[in-house]
């Protein structure tokens, strides 16, 4: 079977990554490779097309392939939140919470993450056209690179950008190298607090592959909620799975990316986060109307999420 993420030298879809390279997918009978498939909706799609069992990406893009969620599932969350950070040009003065800061500026995003900056900006009383703040593809950013926001950290330092919205790895190499300024993060209370719930990097598979092999499913579930467990219990494992997959400067941060993320780790799937995520897709015109919370999530596999 095959798993893909968007992004693959970051903390944002480490769990899928290291519920296979810790092989926790193994133990519960599941032969998993990781497949980097950018940007997240290609992802999805090759999931439609069948090329692709689970998808470890934006819960809210999965609408990019599946309108209204119709054909897909979320199974599992790898962790809660928002998990992007707006990080800025050092030499712009800003600080943390100044979203200010964006006007006349042009912001670095991928495809279907930069949706979240939008709702971000424009919950926080931000014109997007009126204070002129350009929200634009990152330059070099192409489908076979492996981390999106080691580049966009490139593309600040280089002077291409203005800043950037994009993960944790992004963010401390910018913020290490002294270019860059951590001036959001939606996770931690940057930001109006409706932005926590807008997407959270999860587990999808189609209702097909559900219906077809529920168990496979179910063991899909209790390997990452394993992980999260494992990777609680020795945050050290995190270097583990780094020095497989990453460059050496990148592996000797993860462990303490992941350490900060880890009272964020839950697989649940809660209805206040499906309620806040479709709020906001409806808001961003991806959804039409309502979408029940059973049509979002696979419902069946919430026992599992606490190890039941």
């Amino acid at each position: 079977m095959k798993l893909a993420v968007p992004d693959k030298i970051s903390p944002s879809y480490f769990v899928a990554e290291a519920a296979i390279e810790l092989g926790f997918f193994k133990a519960e009978g599941l032969d998993v490779t990781l497949e980097l498939v950018y940007p997240v909706d290609k992802a999805y799609v090759a999931m439609k097309d069948g090329a692709i069992d689970f998808v470890g990406g934006a819960a809210h893009a999965v609408p990019s392939a599946f309108p209204g969620f119709k054909g897909a599932k979320l199974i599992a969350a790898q962790s809660q939140g928002m998990y992007w950070f707006l990080v800025m040009r050092s030499d712009l003065g800003a600080r943390r919470g100044d979203l200010g800061v964006v006007k006349g500026r042009t912001i670095g995003a991928a495809p279907w993450v930069n949706t979240g900056l939008r709702g971000l900006l424009t919950a926080a009383g931000i014109d997007l056209a009126r204070d002129k703040v350009d929200i634009a593809p990152v330059p070099g950013a192409i489908d076979s690179v492996p981390n999106f926001g080691v580049m966009a950290a490139k593309a600040l330092e280089a002077g291409k950008l203005d800043g950037f919205w994009a993960n944790g790895m992004g963010a401390e190499v910018a913020v290490r190298g002294g270019y860059g300024t951590v001036v959001a993060d939606a996770r931690r209370g940057d930001g109006p607090k409706e932005c926590f719930n807008y997407t959270a990097p999860t587990i999808a598979t189609t209702d097909a592959l559900i219906a077809r092999s529920p168990e496979t499913v179910a063991a899909a579930v209790r390997a990452i909620v394993k992980t999260q467990a494992a990777l609680k219990a020795n945050v050290a494992r995190a270097t583990e799975v780094g020095q497989r997959l990453f460059p050496p400067a990148e592996a000797s941060l993860i462990a303490e990316l992941i350490r900060r993320d880890l009272p964020y780790y839950d697989a649940s799937l809660s209805r206040e986060f499906i309620a806040g995520m479709t709020a906001f897709l409806r808001r961003q015109g991806v959804l039409d109307g309502e979408v029940p919370y059973e049509g979002v999530v696979a419902a069946q596999f919430a026992p599992l999420w606490k190890g039941q």
